[in-house]
């Protein structure tokens, strides 16, 4: 593992705890020397992850749509920023050059792209591993409507496996380190003709 794309709030929230959280993710991936992939802003949570990997020694690529990069406010200092023509593209290489993925507290946007990058590991489109940093309980809920999800018949538990889930930063990293791939898609692959 040799980068690490967090998807986060725009915004900061309103606990203090996501902001904090923010920044020792930040710390701690420049501190191991793993370069932070993410959605290119200079504020909200984005923002705090960015400034703080920065700060520390840490490469940080942003990404970040042309139509956002004033809404967001493009973080100019990163280490490589680039600007894309659409959210599709800024996923995309978001995920073309990551090896990890972490999701912080956020909104729509955070969903979004959490959810793309599991269906992706679902159909095996990649085999990297994702992590929700469960601070102050933020995803309890999600994660409970997951649980709901297999227990209706419509996410197998393998899938829900997927989601690695850790309360700290260096409990998520030490189980984004050692995830094992699960054994690749087999469901949509036709049977050998006999």
């Amino acid at each position: 593992m040799k980068s690490v794309c967090v998807f986060c709030g725009s915004a900061s929230g309103t606990n203090p705890a996501y902001a904090v959280t923010a920044r020792e993710l930040g710390r701690a991936l420049a501190e191991r020397a793993l370069g932070l992939v993410y959605g290119g802003g200079r504020v909200g949570l984005m923002g705090e992850v960015a400034t703080s990997a920065l700060a520390a020694g840490g490469a940080v690529l942003g990404v970040i749509p042309h139509a956002l990069s004033h809404k967001e406010i493009a973080l100019t200092e990163c280490t490589e920023l680039i600007i894309v023509d659409t959210m599709h593209a800024r996923k995309s290489l978001m995920a073309d050059r990551s090896d990890a993925f972490v999701a912080l507290p956020g909104g729509f946007g955070t969903c979004d792209e959490l959810f793309e990058i599991l269906t992706w590991g679902q159909l095996g489109i990649h085999r990297k591993p994702v992590g929700l940093l469960n601070v102050a309980g933020f995803f309890t809920p999600l994660l409970n409507w997951l649980d709901h999800v297999v227990a209706e018949g419509l996410l197998k538990s393998k899938h829900r496996e997927l989601v690695l889930v850790a309360d700290t930063v260096p409990d998520l990293l030490a189980k984004l380190d050692a995830w094992v791939p699960p054994a690749p898609v087999t469901k949509w692959v036709e049977p050998a003709e006999r």
